[in-house]
């Protein structure tokens, strides 16, 4: 059984990469800083899941912190590291680029530093479908992605870059997992599935930028997490999409939604964003022959385990504070 590093272990997906490395067997050493980017009322709901299962640590702190990354090197000895720790939000990035910055680059060289320092000698680093803005469909990782058109995308571009130095100058084997739309229960209440379940379940009018006519490759958190643990596996360095291969339009996904609420939603479209991606598409042979993973969930059937969750959680959802109107 292996020890590893989880970095971002209160998040949404990290906590199921954790979830699944625990019951495998394994000992997972989280890191977060529990920030409030969102209410970290659900991060907490989250880690104190983790606390429940053995072989589970937590340190609160930050991976810009560099003397706490070497305490905790220093003190452990890792087979891997997995860093799924950002700053998250295309659109509010554009509110506080200095921060995306520094998690998302900055401590990306941190924990490369460290991972040189004391020889741990595989990472896999959790990147984005954002990084492929103006690309054509469906998204392939060989294609050239030096456009971003957020500072979300450009600070996780750079991480993807130093990874690659890394690995490049000091044997670092990387799989770096680029993610599409991830959604499933106890998400991210920023998200936009999070938010139309709870406005349409209320009445509330739900907020759209645009027509809703834009298409995403939703994939469920379960099949996000299961590729994330497969990239575990030494590949030498590479770049896997981790996508549904199936992209919806919102407007669909609010149909599904309306249905499974038995209730219609009401509309407030507003004019699209500028930092948003008009489609997503991942292209995923690569996880396939690599990995062996392909998605395996459909949305109707993750929405609705969403749907359940909401509905079973609403004291919890009721409490949170923020993140829902972003």
């Amino acid at each position: 059984m292996a020890n590893y590093l989880l970095t971002g272990a209160s998040g949404f997906i990290a906590s199921n990469v954790a979830e699944m490395l625990l019951e495998a067997g394994h000992s997972v050493f989280g890191l977060d800083n529990n920030n409030d980017y969102y209410d970290p009322i659900l991060k907490f709901y989250r880690l104190d899941k983790l606390k429940k299962m053995s072989k589970f640590s937590f340190v609160e702190g930050d991976i810009e912190n560099l003397d706490l990354l070497e305490k905790i090197f220093s003190e452990n000895k890792f087979d891997a590291v997995l860093n799924l720790a950002a700053r998250a939000g295309v659109r509010y990035s554009l509110e506080n680029p200095h921060i995306y910055m520094s998690t998302n680059a900055q401590g990306m060289l941190n924990i490369l530093e460290m991972m040189r320092k004391f020889e741990v000698k595989k990472l896999v680093l959790a990147s984005t479908s954002s990084a492929y803005a103006g690309a054509e469909m469906p998204f392939v990782e060989d294609l050239p992605v030096n456009l971003p058109i957020s500072p979300y995308a450009a600070s996780k571009r750079a991480a993807e870059l130093m990874a690659y130095t890394y690995h490049n100058l000091f044997d670092i084997d990387t799989s770096i997992v680029r993610y599409f739309t991830v959604y499933g229960p106890a998400g991210r209440p920023d998200m936009a599935y999070f938010r139309f379940i709870k406005w349409i379940e209320e009445g509330t009018p739900i907020l759209i930028y645009g027509d809703g006519s834009q298409g995403r490759d939703f994939t469920f958190v379960s099949d996000i997490a299961r590729g994330t643990v497969l990239a575990l596996n030494k590949v030498g360095y590479e770049i896997i999409n981790l996508g549904g291969s199936n992209p919806v339009s919102l407007n669909k996904m609010i149909e599904i939604i309306e249905d499974l609420l038995g209730k219609k939603a009401i509309r407030n479209e507003q004019e699209f964003q500028a930092t948003d991606m008009p489609n997503t598409w991942a292209e995923n042979s690569k996880a396939k022959r690599i990995l062996g993973w392909e998605a395996k969930v459909k949305l109707e059937d993750g929405l609705s385990e969403c749907v359940k969750w909401y509905k079973d959680n609403k004291n919890l959802v009721g409490k949170i504070k923020s993140g829902l109107s972003k």
